[in-house]
Protein backbone atom coordinates (compact mmCIF):
# COMPACT_ATOMS: atom_id res chain seq x y z
CA UNK A 1 0.00 0.00 0.00
CA UNK A 2 1.10 3.39 -1.32
CA UNK A 3 1.20 6.26 1.46
CA UNK A 4 -1.05 8.00 -1.55
CA UNK A 5 -3.63 4.73 -0.43
CA UNK A 6 -3.65 4.96 3.29
CA UNK A 7 -6.73 6.77 3.85
CA UNK A 8 -8.09 9.22 6.47
CA UNK A 9 -8.23 8.31 9.71
CA UNK A 10 -9.93 10.39 13.14
CA UNK A 11 -8.06 9.95 16.28
CA UNK A 12 -10.70 10.80 19.22
CA UNK A 13 -8.80 11.74 22.11
CA UNK A 14 -5.82 13.18 21.87
CA UNK A 15 -4.20 12.19 25.44
CA UNK A 16 -1.26 9.79 26.49
CA UNK A 17 -2.92 7.25 24.39
CA UNK A 18 -4.81 8.95 21.09
CA UNK A 19 -2.20 11.45 20.65
CA UNK A 20 0.72 8.83 19.96
CA UNK A 21 -1.46 7.34 17.94
CA UNK A 22 -2.02 10.03 15.68
CA UNK A 23 1.49 10.82 15.54
CA UNK A 24 3.01 7.97 14.34
CA UNK A 25 -0.04 7.38 11.87
CA UNK A 26 0.65 10.64 10.40
CA UNK A 27 4.45 8.94 9.96
CA UNK A 28 3.03 6.41 7.92
CA UNK A 29 1.37 8.61 5.87
CA UNK A 30 -2.41 8.77 6.91
CA UNK A 31 -4.83 11.61 7.07
CA UNK A 32 -4.84 12.04 10.36
CA UNK A 33 -7.62 13.95 12.23
CA UNK A 34 -6.66 14.50 16.10
CA UNK A 35 -9.95 14.60 17.67
CA UNK A 36 -10.75 16.52 21.17
CA UNK A 37 -13.33 18.07 23.10
CA UNK A 38 -10.85 20.20 25.04
CA UNK A 39 -10.32 22.93 23.39
CA UNK A 40 -7.18 24.04 25.19
CA UNK A 41 -5.59 20.89 23.67
CA UNK A 42 -6.37 21.82 20.34
CA UNK A 43 -5.01 24.76 20.23
CA UNK A 44 -1.61 23.52 21.63
CA UNK A 45 -1.69 20.70 19.11
CA UNK A 46 -2.60 23.59 16.19
CA UNK A 47 0.17 25.67 17.51
CA UNK A 48 2.40 22.81 17.56
CA UNK A 49 3.10 22.12 21.46
CA UNK A 50 2.69 19.19 23.32
CA UNK A 51 1.52 18.07 26.77
CA UNK A 52 2.73 14.47 27.32
CA UNK A 53 5.74 13.11 28.16
CA UNK A 54 5.66 10.72 25.22
CA UNK A 55 5.59 13.40 22.40
CA UNK A 56 7.78 16.66 21.59
CA UNK A 57 7.10 19.18 20.32
CA UNK A 58 8.82 18.59 17.41
CA UNK A 59 6.80 15.64 16.83
CA UNK A 60 4.06 17.70 16.64
CA UNK A 61 5.52 20.42 14.24
CA UNK A 62 6.51 18.13 11.95
CA UNK A 63 3.11 16.14 11.79
CA UNK A 64 1.70 19.69 10.71
CA UNK A 65 4.32 20.13 8.55
CA UNK A 66 3.60 17.35 6.08
CA UNK A 67 -0.63 18.45 6.08
CA UNK A 68 -2.10 15.49 7.15
CA UNK A 69 -2.45 16.70 11.07
CA UNK A 70 -5.10 18.57 11.47
CA UNK A 71 -6.44 18.97 15.44
CA UNK A 72 -9.79 19.86 16.09
CA UNK A 73 -12.95 19.91 18.37
CA UNK A 74 -15.25 20.82 15.29
CA UNK A 75 -17.25 16.89 15.21
CA UNK A 76 -17.81 17.56 11.32
CA UNK A 77 -14.11 17.46 10.87
CA UNK A 78 -14.44 13.74 11.23
CA UNK A 79 -16.43 13.38 7.80
CA UNK A 80 -15.55 10.91 5.28
CA UNK A 81 -13.36 8.90 7.71
CA UNK A 82 -12.16 5.75 6.64
CA UNK A 83 -10.97 4.52 9.88
CA UNK A 84 -11.78 5.75 13.59
CA UNK A 85 -10.00 5.24 16.68
CA UNK A 86 -11.74 5.99 20.04
CA UNK A 87 -9.17 6.18 22.73
CA UNK A 88 -11.18 8.15 25.55
CA UNK A 89 -11.20 8.09 29.10
CA UNK A 90 -12.96 5.49 31.19
CA UNK A 91 -12.82 6.49 34.77
CA UNK A 92 -14.62 5.47 37.80
CA UNK A 93 -17.72 6.69 39.22
CA UNK A 94 -18.51 5.15 42.69
CA UNK A 95 -16.85 1.77 42.04
CA UNK A 96 -18.64 1.79 39.01
CA UNK A 97 -17.12 1.95 34.84
CA UNK A 98 -18.03 5.53 33.62
CA UNK A 99 -18.51 4.62 29.64
CA UNK A 100 -19.63 7.96 29.48
CA UNK A 101 -16.47 9.29 27.34
CA UNK A 102 -17.19 6.01 25.09
CA UNK A 103 -20.81 6.85 24.74
CA UNK A 104 -19.84 10.32 23.19
CA UNK A 105 -17.48 9.54 21.19
CA UNK A 106 -19.35 6.89 19.64
CA UNK A 107 -22.19 9.45 19.22
CA UNK A 108 -20.24 11.63 17.89
CA UNK A 109 -18.56 9.50 15.12
CA UNK A 110 -21.84 7.69 14.16
CA UNK A 111 -23.34 10.37 12.16
CA UNK A 112 -20.18 9.45 9.67
CA UNK A 113 -20.16 5.99 9.66
CA UNK A 114 -20.65 5.02 6.16
CA UNK A 115 -20.05 1.48 4.12
CA UNK A 116 -16.56 0.28 4.47
CA UNK A 117 -15.22 2.43 7.27
CA UNK A 118 -13.67 0.97 10.22
CA UNK A 119 -14.45 2.07 13.89
CA UNK A 120 -12.09 0.73 16.68
CA UNK A 121 -12.28 1.05 19.95
CA UNK A 122 -9.10 1.27 22.18
CA UNK A 123 -10.26 2.38 25.54
CA UNK A 124 -9.71 0.12 28.13
CA UNK A 125 -13.31 -1.54 29.61
CA UNK A 126 -14.73 -4.23 30.51
CA UNK A 127 -15.74 -6.92 28.68
CA UNK A 128 -18.58 -6.94 26.04
CA UNK A 129 -18.32 -2.91 25.80
CA UNK A 130 -17.40 -3.04 21.75
CA UNK A 131 -20.64 -5.26 21.07
CA UNK A 132 -23.43 -4.35 23.69
CA UNK A 133 -22.46 -0.44 23.57
CA UNK A 134 -20.11 0.53 21.13
CA UNK A 135 -21.93 -1.47 18.13
CA UNK A 136 -25.41 -0.69 18.95
CA UNK A 137 -24.75 3.19 19.12
CA UNK A 138 -22.82 2.89 15.93
CA UNK A 139 -25.77 1.03 13.97
CA UNK A 140 -29.25 2.92 15.97
CA UNK A 141 -27.27 6.49 14.99
CA UNK A 142 -25.82 5.54 10.81
CA UNK A 143 -28.82 2.53 10.17
CA UNK A 144 -26.38 0.42 9.10
CA UNK A 145 -24.89 -2.88 10.31
CA UNK A 146 -21.79 -3.38 12.37
CA UNK A 147 -19.72 -6.42 10.27
CA UNK A 148 -22.26 -6.32 7.02
CA UNK A 149 -22.08 -2.87 6.23
CA UNK A 150 -18.98 -1.55 8.34
CA UNK A 151 -15.99 -2.87 10.27
CA UNK A 152 -15.47 -2.38 14.27
CA UNK A 153 -13.16 -3.89 16.32
CA UNK A 154 -11.29 -3.76 19.85
CA UNK A 155 -7.45 -3.05 20.04
CA UNK A 156 -6.42 -2.46 23.79
CA UNK A 157 -3.87 0.72 24.14
CA UNK A 158 -0.65 -0.70 26.13
CA UNK A 159 1.07 3.04 26.48
CA UNK A 160 3.45 3.17 29.25
CA UNK A 161 4.06 6.69 30.19
CA UNK A 162 7.78 7.77 30.22
CA UNK A 163 9.12 4.17 28.91
CA UNK A 164 12.44 4.49 27.22
CA UNK A 165 12.44 0.82 25.77
CA UNK A 166 8.74 0.09 24.96
CA UNK A 167 6.90 2.66 23.07
CA UNK A 168 4.04 2.51 20.72
CA UNK A 169 5.78 0.96 17.78
CA UNK A 170 7.52 -1.93 19.96
CA UNK A 171 5.10 -2.92 21.83
CA UNK A 172 2.84 -5.56 20.69
CA UNK A 173 -0.81 -4.90 19.84
CA UNK A 174 -3.84 -6.94 20.81
CA UNK A 175 -6.47 -7.04 17.54
CA UNK A 176 -9.58 -7.97 17.86
CA UNK A 177 -13.01 -7.78 15.81
CA UNK A 178 -16.49 -8.46 15.71
CA UNK A 179 -16.19 -10.86 12.18
CA UNK A 180 -13.11 -11.92 10.73
CA UNK A 181 -13.53 -9.21 7.72
CA UNK A 182 -13.33 -6.83 11.32
CA UNK A 183 -10.33 -8.31 12.70
CA UNK A 184 -8.69 -8.47 9.39
CA UNK A 185 -9.20 -4.25 9.33
CA UNK A 186 -7.71 -3.87 12.58
CA UNK A 187 -4.60 -5.78 12.04
CA UNK A 188 -4.13 -4.16 8.95
CA UNK A 189 -4.22 -0.66 10.01
CA UNK A 190 -2.50 -1.47 13.40
CA UNK A 191 -0.04 -3.46 11.26
CA UNK A 192 1.24 -0.58 9.72
CA UNK A 193 1.62 1.21 12.68
CA UNK A 194 3.27 -1.19 14.84
CA UNK A 195 6.06 -3.97 14.27
CA UNK A 196 3.78 -7.03 15.60
CA UNK A 197 0.05 -7.58 16.01
CA UNK A 198 -1.42 -10.50 17.89
CA UNK A 199 -4.73 -11.37 17.02
CA UNK A 200 -7.36 -12.19 19.64
CA UNK A 201 -10.83 -14.99 18.57
CA UNK A 202 -13.13 -11.67 19.58
CA UNK A 203 -13.36 -8.31 21.08
CA UNK A 204 -14.53 -9.62 24.76
CA UNK A 205 -11.12 -11.90 24.47
CA UNK A 206 -9.17 -8.81 24.11
CA UNK A 207 -10.76 -6.53 26.54
CA UNK A 208 -10.04 -9.10 29.15
CA UNK A 209 -6.56 -9.48 28.34
CA UNK A 210 -5.78 -6.02 28.74
CA UNK A 211 -7.53 -6.16 31.88
CA UNK A 212 -5.77 -8.90 33.21
CA UNK A 213 -2.47 -7.29 32.51
CA UNK A 214 -3.10 -4.97 34.21
CA UNK A 215 -4.37 -6.57 37.22
CA UNK A 216 -1.32 -9.42 37.33
CA UNK A 217 0.35 -6.25 38.51
CA UNK A 218 -1.83 -4.76 40.57
CA UNK A 219 -1.80 -7.97 42.42
CA UNK A 220 1.66 -8.58 42.53
CA UNK A 221 2.71 -5.09 44.05
CA UNK A 222 -0.29 -5.72 46.30
CA UNK A 223 1.77 -8.72 47.28
CA UNK A 224 5.05 -7.12 48.08
CA UNK A 225 3.58 -3.79 49.47
CA UNK A 226 1.81 -6.13 52.55
CA UNK A 227 5.55 -8.04 52.27
CA UNK A 228 6.72 -4.66 53.31
CA UNK A 229 4.24 -4.00 56.03
CA UNK A 230 5.20 -7.22 57.56
CA UNK A 231 9.14 -7.14 57.22
CA UNK A 232 9.26 -3.89 59.15
CA UNK A 233 7.68 -5.15 61.66
CA UNK A 234 9.84 -8.49 61.83
CA UNK A 235 12.88 -6.31 61.38
CA UNK A 236 14.03 -7.83 57.63
CA UNK A 237 15.17 -6.00 54.86
CA UNK A 238 12.18 -7.17 52.32
CA UNK A 239 14.62 -5.21 49.24
CA UNK A 240 17.32 -7.72 50.41
CA UNK A 241 14.58 -10.22 50.13
CA UNK A 242 13.50 -9.20 46.96
CA UNK A 243 16.59 -9.10 45.06
CA UNK A 244 17.42 -12.48 46.76
CA UNK A 245 14.32 -14.03 45.38
CA UNK A 246 14.91 -12.39 42.07
CA UNK A 247 18.22 -13.87 41.31
CA UNK A 248 16.12 -17.10 40.33
CA UNK A 249 16.62 -17.26 36.46
CA UNK A 250 12.79 -19.04 36.34
CA UNK A 251 9.66 -18.95 37.94
CA UNK A 252 9.62 -15.25 39.80
CA UNK A 253 9.24 -11.83 38.32
CA UNK A 254 10.49 -9.00 40.26
CA UNK A 255 7.68 -6.47 41.75
CA UNK A 256 8.75 -3.78 44.35
CA UNK A 257 7.09 -1.76 47.12
CA UNK A 258 5.90 1.62 47.12
CA UNK A 259 4.03 4.21 48.24
CA UNK A 260 0.92 2.75 46.84
CA UNK A 261 -0.08 2.74 42.81
CA UNK A 262 -1.04 5.16 40.11
CA UNK A 263 -1.89 6.31 36.92
CA UNK A 264 -4.23 5.90 34.72
CA UNK A 265 -4.49 1.77 34.58
CA UNK A 266 -3.60 0.25 37.95
CA UNK A 267 -6.25 2.00 40.42
CA UNK A 268 -8.74 1.46 37.89
CA UNK A 269 -8.86 -1.51 35.65
CA UNK A 270 -8.65 -4.14 37.74
CA UNK A 271 -12.44 -2.84 39.21
CA UNK A 272 -13.46 -2.75 35.98
CA UNK A 273 -13.00 -6.59 36.65
CA UNK A 274 -14.26 -6.98 39.67
CA UNK A 275 -17.16 -5.17 38.78
CA UNK A 276 -18.10 -7.15 35.87
CA UNK A 277 -18.05 -10.36 37.46
CA UNK A 278 -20.20 -9.04 40.16
CA UNK A 279 -22.33 -7.69 38.25
CA UNK A 280 -22.65 -10.67 35.81
CA UNK A 281 -21.74 -13.81 38.43
CA UNK A 282 -23.04 -12.19 41.68
CA UNK A 283 -19.57 -13.24 43.13
CA UNK A 284 -16.42 -11.30 44.62
CA UNK A 285 -12.86 -11.49 42.84
CA UNK A 286 -11.58 -11.68 46.18
CA UNK A 287 -7.38 -11.11 44.42
CA UNK A 288 -8.46 -7.90 43.30
CA UNK A 289 -10.51 -6.40 45.96
CA UNK A 290 -7.78 -7.72 48.89
CA UNK A 291 -5.04 -6.28 46.72
CA UNK A 292 -7.46 -2.83 46.26
CA UNK A 293 -7.42 -2.73 49.82
CA UNK A 294 -3.88 -3.41 50.36
CA UNK A 295 -2.69 -0.62 47.79
CA UNK A 296 -5.01 1.71 48.32
CA UNK A 297 -3.96 1.64 52.27
CA UNK A 298 -0.42 2.49 51.46
CA UNK A 299 -0.63 6.20 51.82
CA UNK A 300 -2.23 5.91 55.00
CA UNK A 301 0.56 3.57 56.01
CA UNK A 302 3.43 5.45 54.21
CA UNK A 303 1.90 8.92 56.93
CA UNK A 304 2.08 6.14 59.72
CA UNK A 305 5.81 5.62 59.40
CA UNK A 306 6.32 9.66 58.50
CA UNK A 307 5.09 9.82 62.05
CA UNK A 308 6.74 7.27 64.21
CA UNK A 309 9.91 8.96 62.21
CA UNK A 310 9.16 12.71 63.63
CA UNK A 311 8.15 10.91 67.27
CA UNK A 312 11.43 9.43 67.27
CA UNK A 313 12.77 12.91 67.66
CA UNK A 314 9.98 14.42 69.39
CA UNK A 315 8.14 16.27 66.54
CA UNK A 316 4.64 16.24 65.99
CA UNK A 317 3.11 16.32 62.30
CA UNK A 318 1.32 18.99 62.91
CA UNK A 319 3.54 21.99 62.17
CA UNK A 320 6.78 19.71 61.06
CA UNK A 321 8.34 20.71 57.73
CA UNK A 322 8.28 17.59 55.23
CA UNK A 323 9.95 17.84 52.11
CA UNK A 324 8.91 15.44 49.86
CA UNK A 325 11.17 14.25 46.68
CA UNK A 326 8.82 13.50 44.05
CA UNK A 327 4.78 13.50 42.60
CA UNK A 328 4.25 12.20 39.83
CA UNK A 329 3.02 8.61 40.29
CA UNK A 330 6.13 6.76 38.45
CA UNK A 331 9.53 7.72 38.11
CA UNK A 332 11.04 9.90 34.79
CA UNK A 333 7.23 11.16 34.07
CA UNK A 334 5.16 14.26 35.00
CA UNK A 335 2.15 12.06 35.42
CA UNK A 336 -0.10 12.57 38.19
CA UNK A 337 -2.85 11.43 37.48
CA UNK A 338 -3.95 8.92 40.30
CA UNK A 339 -0.55 9.46 42.11
CA UNK A 340 -0.25 7.94 45.49
CA UNK A 341 2.44 10.45 46.03
CA UNK A 342 -0.24 12.98 45.76
CA UNK A 343 -2.39 11.54 48.28
CA UNK A 344 0.39 10.72 51.18
CA UNK A 345 0.98 14.77 50.64
CA UNK A 346 -2.70 15.37 51.10
CA UNK A 347 -2.85 13.19 54.48
CA UNK A 348 0.12 14.92 55.84
CA UNK A 349 -1.48 18.38 54.94
CA UNK A 350 -4.89 17.34 56.72
CA UNK A 351 -2.49 16.63 59.64
CA UNK A 352 -1.13 20.29 59.49
CA UNK A 353 2.04 19.38 58.02
CA UNK A 354 4.18 22.29 55.99
CA UNK A 355 5.63 20.67 52.92
CA UNK A 356 7.32 21.46 50.31
CA UNK A 357 8.27 19.37 47.06
CA UNK A 358 11.39 18.69 44.58
CA UNK A 359 9.67 17.48 41.38
CA UNK A 360 11.21 18.92 38.54
CA UNK A 361 8.50 17.15 36.10
CA UNK A 362 5.04 17.86 37.36
CA UNK A 363 2.95 20.29 35.35
CA UNK A 364 2.50 23.32 38.12
CA UNK A 365 -1.04 22.70 37.62
CA UNK A 366 -1.09 19.05 38.72
CA UNK A 367 0.60 20.58 42.27
CA UNK A 368 -1.91 20.44 44.72
CA UNK A 369 -2.65 23.49 46.60
CA UNK A 370 -0.41 24.32 49.66
CA UNK A 371 2.86 22.59 48.63
CA UNK A 372 5.61 24.78 46.93
CA UNK A 373 7.88 23.41 44.58
CA UNK A 374 11.64 23.83 45.12
CA UNK A 375 14.76 23.11 43.99
CA UNK A 376 17.37 19.80 45.70
CA UNK A 377 19.49 21.31 47.39
CA UNK A 378 21.38 21.17 50.59
CA UNK A 379 19.58 24.05 52.21
CA UNK A 380 16.03 22.39 51.77
CA UNK A 381 17.72 19.09 52.86
CA UNK A 382 19.02 21.11 56.28
CA UNK A 383 15.51 22.73 56.70
CA UNK A 384 13.42 19.59 56.46
CA UNK A 385 12.82 17.68 59.66
CA UNK A 386 11.62 14.41 57.59
CA UNK A 387 12.86 13.91 53.70
CA UNK A 388 10.30 11.62 52.54
CA UNK A 389 11.30 9.93 48.86
CA UNK A 390 7.92 9.06 46.95
CA UNK A 391 9.28 9.16 43.60
CA UNK A 392 12.44 8.20 42.49
CA UNK A 393 13.14 10.32 39.27
CA UNK A 394 16.43 10.13 37.58
CA UNK A 395 16.42 14.03 37.62
CA UNK A 396 16.94 14.28 41.21
CA UNK A 397 20.17 15.31 42.83
CA UNK A 398 20.74 11.60 44.69
CA UNK A 399 24.10 12.29 45.95
CA UNK A 400 23.39 15.56 47.49
CA UNK A 401 20.41 13.49 49.43
CA UNK A 402 22.86 10.37 50.49
CA UNK A 403 25.62 13.37 51.69
CA UNK A 404 23.20 15.75 53.71
CA UNK A 405 20.10 13.82 53.92
CA UNK A 406 19.94 11.99 57.50
CA UNK A 407 16.19 11.89 58.48
CA UNK A 408 14.79 9.99 55.76
CA UNK A 409 11.75 7.85 54.94
CA UNK A 410 12.82 6.27 51.44
CA UNK A 411 9.80 4.32 50.09
CA UNK A 412 11.61 3.65 46.91
CA UNK A 413 15.14 1.82 48.09
CA UNK A 414 16.72 4.40 45.99
CA UNK A 415 19.65 6.25 48.83
CA UNK A 416 22.43 4.06 49.88
CA UNK A 417 23.15 5.64 53.18
CA UNK A 418 22.82 2.75 55.83
CA UNK A 419 20.82 5.63 58.53
CA UNK A 420 17.72 6.12 56.08
CA UNK A 421 14.90 4.21 57.51
CA UNK A 422 13.34 2.17 53.98
CA UNK A 423 9.49 0.84 53.58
Amino acid sequence: MTQDARGRVVILGQGYVGLPVSMRAVEVGYDVVGFDVAKDRVDRLRSGKTYIDDISDSEVAAALATGRFTPSYHPADMAEFDIAVISVPTPLRDGAPDLSYIEKATDSVGPYVRPGCLVILESTTYPGTTEEVVVPRLEAISGLRAGADFRVGFSPERINPGDPVYGLRNTPKIVSGVDEASLNAVAEFFGALVDKVVPVSGTREAELAKLLENTFRHVNIALVNELAMYCHDLGIDVWSVIDAAASKPFGFMKFTPGPGVGGHCLPIDPSYLSWQVRRTLGRNFRFVEIANDVNDHMPDYVVTRVTSNLNKVRKAVNGADILLIGLAYKPNSGDARESPAIAVAHRLADLGASLRAVDPLIPADHVPTGIEIVECTQAEIDAADLVVVLTDHEVVDWPLLDRHADKVLDTRNRLRSPSVDRL
